[in-house]
């Protein structure tokens, strides 16, 4: 047990020690592929934590567990809430069950107690879903304990990373209003913390500068139909409003709110202003006029990303970096005689 009453666990043991779990394992069980002074090593950390193998960390190294960990660092958004299913899906069919684990809202110190409750699962390897920067951070550990794949968030070179490509989603925005004839083009970002949003906007901005175009106006927002409410609303008081013929909000969420706003302000969409989102959101087809979109291959994403993590627990890489490209879904909320 430690001070806190809690029984001392292998991954305790390896964290003292600084091996991993999997080496832990070796030693409980014996195994002459562990160098000397490892053992000893480990053997004195697990002296010093009163440390005594269960039957399950006696048996891990000859025992597959079949069992994959996600930590999902975000709430009910669409985007991450989709890559969940996705890789809990893919798991499923690759004959592993997922232990998921949300850390959405928690702070540095939270989040380590739920990393540790990830290794006491005995899975074999971590799939994370962490989009901002900050929350790349508060992983770097886990790193050293188990295999890890990053979804969405880069969590450093050395980490095999699948995502779906937001600058290619971007440039297909900004081609797509290109096509149809627009040329001062707002944008509604999302936050700046977040890598996708960032590369959604790089993507939009470099595509248009490529083509000779200026890019519009832009409003950071949080993903929600209130920043997109709001950035609406300042649109509309913006000196180069009448200048501005259409508007690529970075989901769908603010878009829908951006297109609430134009139309309590008597600005019809796309007669006056066209505007187009990301994601392809379920409702996004059923509103009226209907959202132009970007859709991401969240399917594709997961299978990949569980595809790379078995990879790396049967002794292979993982693969660096493997971008799933978007399609662009036309719809009526984008007119095809540009203004602006």
């Amino acid at each position: 047990m430690d001070g806190r009453g809690r029984r001392t666990t292998m991954y305790d043991v390896a964290a003292a020690a600084g091996v991993s779990h999997q080496t832990v394992s070796r030693v409980v069980n014996g195994s002459p592929q562990v160098r000397p002074e490892t053992v000893d090593r480990v053997r004195r950390a697990m002296t010093r934590l009163g440390y005594r193998p269960s039957g399950t960390a006696r048996n891990l190294a000859v025992r597959r567990t079949r069992s994959l960990g996600v930590v999902s660092f975000m709430g009910p958004l669409f985007g991450p809430m989709s890559m969940l299913l996705s890789i809990e899906a893919a798991a499923r069919r690759s004959g592993y069950a997922a232990q998921i684990v949300s850390a959405h809202g928690l702070d540095a110190g939270q989040v380590g107690a739920v990393l540790e409750e990830v290794l006491r699962r005995d899975v074999e390897g971590v799939a994370v879903i962490a989009p901002t920067d900050g929350q790349a951070r508060m992983v770097d550990g886990l790193r050293a304990q188990l295999p890890v794949v990053a979804v969405e968030g880069r969590l450093g070179e050395d980490v095999p990373f699948v995502a779906s490509d937001n600058e290619a989603g971007g440039r297909l925005v900004a081609e797509h209003l290109l096509e149809c004839g627009h040329r001062t083009v707002a944008h509604v970002s999302g936050p700046t913390d977040w890598g996708e949003a960032r590369q959604r906007t790089a993507g939009w901005a470099d595509r248009l500068i490529a083509a000779g175009v200026q890019p519009g106006p832009v409003w950071v927002g949080d993903w929600s139909p209130e920043a997109g409410y709001r950035a609406g609303l300042e649109l509309l008081e913006h000196p180069r409003w009448e200048e501005v013929g259409a508007v690529f909000a970075a989901n769908d969420s603010m878009a829908l709110g951006l297109m609430a706003a134009l139309h309590r302000s008597g600005v019809e969409v796309p007669a006056r202003v066209s505007v187009i989102g990301y994601d392809n959101t379920p409702e996004s087809g059923w509103l009226q006029p209907a959202l132009s979109t970007v859709e991401q291959q969240f399917d594709a994403v997961g299978a990949a990303a569980v595809e790379r993590l078995v990879s790396l627990l049967e002794g292979g890489d993982g693969a660096a970096e493997l971008l799933i490209p978007p399609r662009l879904v036309s719809r009526s909320s984008v007119s095809r005689h540009g203004r602006g």
